[in-house]
């Protein structure tokens, strides 16, 4: 079947393409106007979908993507790691004419923006990490997957129902995916990254503690940092008001 429409507003144009560049395909949706675009990355095991709600505030062209092996991206042969994700998202960017695109990565997508950063820095005009992965502290199946359950179980009801639904559809090899992010080093790009970020993370965020969020914002040249009270991991999933409003400071001074 043909990916389907799930971000843009009702009556919204969009426009929703596979696009495919070596032995693996993304799905990417993409709507809205004006210089400006935004790509939105999702964590391990999400897809575009979970950004609705984002994807309503933001003001320019927004292009959600479902990585390969996510949402309605079909798996690849191989697993990917996180940059030969960025390299697929660098491509389609290619592909289409887009530079200097402000990339909105959440967890695991946040690894994935940083590395698009350092690989393909002429497509990334700014960087937002909203509670990004993963802690060295917690660089275990068992500790992040403790971490990841707790959240979750003190989450909203929406949160959780789409969490769910978006794991069931990640399939089976959702476990080897999940040792393909933990396996990554945002700490040791960070030093590589001269283009302008917002670390973002909700104050009672359990995978991402605010000290290795602090680390890895100090890790980078121009970076800033900020917590949302009262907001767990999921930041930008249940209401993206509060950050949206710290992305829309961050781009008036890019």
């Amino acid at each position: 079947m043909p990916p389907s429409r799930l971000l843009a507003p009702e009556g919204a144009p969009a426009s929703v393409v596979s696009f495919r560049h070596g032995s693996a395909s993304l799905v990417a949706e993409s709507f809205g106007e004006g210089e400006r675009v935004f790509v939105l990355l999702h964590g391990i095991g999400m897809g575009r979908s979970v950004f609705v709600d984002l994807a309503s505030r933001l003001n320019g062209r927004v292009i959600g993507i479902d990585l390969a092996g996510f949402g309605e991206a079909p798996e690849p042969k191989a697993l990917l790691g996180m940059a030969a994700h960025a390299d697929l998202v660098a491509a389609f960017l290619s592909a289409h004419g887009i530079r200097g695109a402000v990339m909105i990565g959440h967890s695991m997508g946040c690894q994935v923006a940083m590395e698009m950063a350092v690989r393909a820095p002429e497509r990334v005009g700014g960087l937002v990490l909203a509670g990004p992965t993963v802690d060295p502290a917690g660089r275990t199946l068992r500790q992040q997957a403790w971490r990841m359950l707790w959240d979750v179980l003190h989450e909203r009801p929406v949160v959780i129902w789409r969490g769910l639904r978006e794991y069931l559809r990640a399939g089976p090899r959702v476990f080897g995916k999940i040792r393909a992010m933990l396996d990554h080093r945002p700490e040791d790009l960070g030093p590589r990254i001269p283009i302008p970020a917002l670390v973002v993370r909700g104050s009672d965020d359990e995978v991402a503690p605010e000290r290795w969020t602090r680390r890895l914002a100090a890790t980078m040249q121009r970076s800033r940092y900020a917590q949302i009270p009262g907001f767990r991991h999921e930041t930008m999933i249940f209401d993206a008001g509060p950050v949206v409003a710290l992305i829309d400071r961050f781009i008036d001074e890019l």
